[in-house]
């Protein structure tokens, strides 16, 4: 494995590259913050905006585009599953996290250009089932793709707990 990161490193393409460079900032990141990978590779790192609203900006990287040169809808779809769970789970007391049953994705134009933003609002909190809406929008503020979630509270599972 070495030998063909190195081969990479040393003669590969600048998006081959930048691949790599984001996988080894994918695990620094989930090593130093204990994020999941797929946000690792996304780079999120997200604040709330009010109370009720959280968001990240992402820079657009190789890694999410499609072979369209646009983001893909996958990485879309889960970056407002992402910007949704983190806006319930950072609220939660430490025994609970917040899993989705259900995630709907509406796509309204191609995301393309610098950077995307994605943010989340409660829809509807209750005991047991929570629903949020999700947006994203690209760096000239437009609505890129628009979401809703719905999340079950679950006791958190002792592995995680120990983690």
């Amino acid at each position: 494995m070495m030998e063909e990161i190195k081969d990479i490193y040393e003669n590969g393409s600048d998006e081959e590259r930048e691949i790599l460079e984001l996988t080894l900032s994918a695990i620094r990141q989930r090593r130093e913050r204990g994020s999941s990978y797929v946000s690792a590779f996304l780079g999120l790192s997200g604040q709330f905006v009010d109370e009720d609203t959280y968001q990240f900006i992402v820079p657009i990287t190789k890694y999410m585009d499609n072979n369209l040169g646009m983001v893909h809808g996958g990485i879309t779809a889960t970056l407002i599953d992402c910007t949704m769970g983190s806006l319930i789970n950072r609220q939660l007391p430490p025994d609970l996290v917040a899993v989705t049953t259900d995630l709907q994705t509406r796509y309204l134009r191609p995301a393309r250009g610098k950077h995307v933003r994605s943010e989340a609002s409660f829809i509807q909190r209750g005991r047991k089932i929570v629903v949020i809406e999700g947006r994203v929008y690209d760096d000239r503020d437009n609505l890129v793709a628009h979401g809703t979630g719905t999340f079950m509270l679950v006791p958190r599972p002792t592995r995680a707990l120990n983690k």
